[in-house]
């Protein structure tokens, strides 16, 4: 008799695996029966326990008397002492955001879902910045088309012109709207970023001829200096998303006479996307505030900018596993690289 079972084969004895001896009689017809409707029940009770025990959320099971069933890693990781058996904590309980009671065999049990305090306290405060931000960022160009508007009313005034003006503010508007729900579909993952590589060139070349009249309004040479081979681990939409961002942004701020150069090339460990200008340039104080969301240098309040630009450049780039960097200093420039390491593959 071989662990209760004398109708085992001299295998198992000879040191193979039960489970695989189990499986072999059960395929062949002999050895112990099990029921295939029990056998069905341990696999979807193994798979609930999986989903439940790799959940990224804070999951916990509880009985009637709420007391733990099972729980999450992350629930565990954020509630010690929390172990299977013991009582679940009121706070848990009582402020659940939601709760899933159930019954199986005749027993009462409940799923309850948690939040992260602090991940939800930092949320909260980002989303409350951003809400005045979008807010005070809309309200200024409405100003300005409320006062010519007004202004194209009085006698005398040229009302043609002032509606012109009217016209560019609504413009600006468009834009920063537009940039606020593209990064809204970037944040909720309905805007893919990366999906192979895409050579880099040809889009470097179609960005700098469209910015050509604009460029040149502005008294800026855009140039092109990139590696025929340079490969960028992104969509090519998501590419001509950031040297547009990088190429309005110098054309925008580098001044009359500034010479802007979008290049891309190979490098050691991975390849790299480079907008440099020689232009005005920046303070360093400016610096590390320069991928925020609306933030503008003092130079640059008055531009019709939105200010969302380069935010939206560091989000591109660091959702395709790359890194975004920004060196300068007054009348030296700017120089905005990103960096995507080598083997990065959406």
């Amino acid at each position: 008799m071989v662990n209760g079972h004398a109708d085992w084969p001299p295998a198992v004895a000879a040191g193979y695996d039960p489970g695989e001896v189990r499986s072999f009689l059960r395929r062949s017809g002999n050895g112990p029966r099990v029921d295939p409707g029990l056998e069905e029940l341990r696999l979807e009770a193994r798979r609930g326990r999986a989903l439940v025990e790799e959940s990224r959320e804070i999951v916990v099971v509880l009985d009637e008397d709420d007391r733990v069933v099972t729980a999450s890693r992350r629930a565990r990781e954020l509630l010690p002492g929390l172990a299977e058996g013991s009582p679940a904590p009121e706070a848990l309980v009582e402020n659940a955001p939601l709760t899933i009671p159930y019954e199986v065999d005749g027993r009462r049990e409940t799923i309850l879902y948690a939040r992260d305090t602090g991940d939800m306290a930092a949320y909260e405060e980002l989303r409350a910045g951003f809400t005045a931000a979008v807010s005070h960022e809309l309200r200024t160009p409405l100003a300005r088309v409320l006062a010519l508007l007004e202004t194209a009313t009085l006698p005398g005034a040229d009302a043609d012109e002032l509606i012109e003006q009217a016209q560019g503010e609504i413009d600006t508007i468009r834009e920063l709207i537009d940039d606020i729900l593209f990064i809204s579909e970037l944040e909720s993952g309905h805007e893919v970023v990366g999906l192979g590589t895409t050579p880099a060139l040809p889009i470097l070349v179609e960005v700098a001829e469209s910015l050509a009249d604009q460029a040149a309004r502005a008294g800026v040479t855009v140039e092109v200096d990139a590696d025929e081979g340079a490969e960028l681990p992104l969509r090519p939409r998501m590419i001509r998303v950031i040297v547009q961002n990088l190429a309005q942004n110098a054309v925008r701020y580098a001044g009359p006479g500034a010479r802007l150069t979008l290049s891309a090339q190979h490098v050691e460990g991975g390849a790299e996307l480079v907008a440099a200008d020689n232009g005005v340039g920046i303070a360093q104080a400016d610096l590390p505030r320069l991928f925020e969301r609306f933030y503008r240098a003092d130079r640059a309040r008055a531009s019709r900018g939105t200010g969302l630009g380069l935010a939206i450049v560091k989000h591109v780039v660091t959702s395709a596993g790359g890194t975004v960097e920004a060196t300068g200093a007054l009348g030296r420039g700017v120089r905005i690289r990103c960096f995507f390491p080598a083997g990065r593959r959406e």
